[in-house]
């Protein structure tokens, strides 16, 4: 009787979820309280992230999520509502979600498919239908849906649940499934979500190994990168959330973290706090050539083109013919190279070349371009017709 209860959402949910991929049609674009924050969230918190996303410019680039992780919630009403913590959020979420709206933001929120959150916070397992209508009544835009204390559920057969109620909804709410790539959700979650983490948890660290559970930025670049087919409009792999400006990422890590997750048209969440960075992290954040590849209208993921032990070039068509094409130096000493365009991407055409990330116009791509890329840093160039 339970997989047929499923198998019947499963249906709902891939009909109905047709009818709302425009929702996230480019990767999504906002901030999410767990990398600098984690549990210590309130209310004033998230109206003054709110504000700061407007005040730093950081919305007119295209950020609008304004997305509350675990530890806001702390029980259930007697009809099974969940409850927000009153001492953290007195004014509730429908106030608090009134207010991002006020700003001309979307609001997010954090649930678990399981019957707890991974901070022992109540889970929306068995009570997905009221969770998604309380959600909607609330103003809610952006579910992050993790996956601790599941039991031994499978989250193929789990994830959907909540999928369908959320497609079934008046509210257009953005569904972010997040288990960490087990069981490969690039496979499944594409009919009803609109991104699914492809890894565990980043870490604020370039290139560290060792953690089981955390990984550093370039785990998680060599995690993603071969997943590349799977994105595309209104599904997007999710590598997680960005790290720039927490740390001690360097600020050529931090330039590389962010391109490179522009190139590989992942969401971009920011994971800092944005009343209180130095002004180089709000210009990474707010690079708008490299958010416009990002925001590509085609969704390609870039993929790579060239490989050595320390060294890598990526290429991500874009649309109307342009194309990017990203540099990344992963060792610990500088590096010499030389482009040679019509060699390395068999061109047919010849390319205007700009360099993104120094703002400088090159010849094009009837010369050969050489250059020094630092450690641990990328080169991004833009090539137009």
């Amino acid at each position: 009787m339970k997989n047929t209860f499923i198998l019947a959402f499963c249906f709902s949910a891939f009909f109905s979820f047709a009818q709302k991929k425009d929702l996230a049609s480019t990767p999504p674009m906002g901030w999410n309280s767990w990398n600098h924050f984690h549990c210590d969230v309130n209310e004033t918190l998230i109206k003054e992230i709110a504000d700061a996303m407007l005040a730093t410019g950081m919305a007119s680039v295209g950020y609008e999520y304004v997305v509350i992780d675990d530890c806001w919630q702390i029980g259930r009403d007697e009809n099974g509502i969940l409850i927000a913590d009153r001492l953290r959020f007195p004014s509730g979420m429908k106030s608090l979600a009134d207010y991002v709206h006020s700003k001309g933001l979307k609001f997010g929120i954090y649930s678990d498919a399981g019957k707890k959150t991974c901070q022992e916070r109540p889970g929306s397992l068995d009570s997905e239908a009221i969770d998604a209508k309380t959600f909607a009544e609330w103003g809610v835009d952006y579910i992050k849906y993790d996956w601790c204390h599941h039991g031994f559920l499978k989250a193929e057969n789990i994830y959907p649940i909540m999928g369908a109620e959320l497609a079934n909804l008046d509210r257009e709410i953005v569904y972010s499934v997040c288990n960490w790539g087990w069981g490969d959700p690039w496979l499944w979650a594409p009919d009803f979500a609109h991104l699914w983490r492809t890894t565990w948890d980043v870490e604020a660290c370039f290139d560290c190994k060792g953690n089981i559970i955390w990984k550093s930025v370039e785990e998680i670049i060599d995690l993603n990168m071969p997943l590349a087919p799977y994105a595309k409009p209104g599904a997007w792999n999710d590598p997680d959330m960005l790290e720039v400006g927490n740390g001690s990422l360097t600020e050529d890590e931090n330039m590389a973290h962010f391109a490179l997750w522009c190139m590989m048209a992942a969401p971009l969440m920011a994971g800092n706090d944005l009343r209180n960075m130095e002004e180089r992290t709000l210009e990474i954040l707010s690079h708008k050539e490299l958010i416009q590849i990002n925001q590509d209208p085609l969704g390609i993921q870039a993929f790579r083109i060239y490989q050595d032990p320390f060294f890598e070039i990526w290429l991500k068509p874009l649309q109307g013919g342009s194309k990017a094409l990203s540099l990344f130096n992963r060792s610990e000493e500088t590096i010499d190279y030389q482009v040679n365009w019509k060699d390395l991407l068999h061109l047919e055409n010849v390319y205007q070349v700009k360099d993104l990330i120094n703002q400088r116009i090159e010849s094009s791509t009837e010369e050969n371009l050489k250059l020094s890329l630092r450690a641990n840093s990328v080169l991004v160039y833009r090539l137009d017709l």
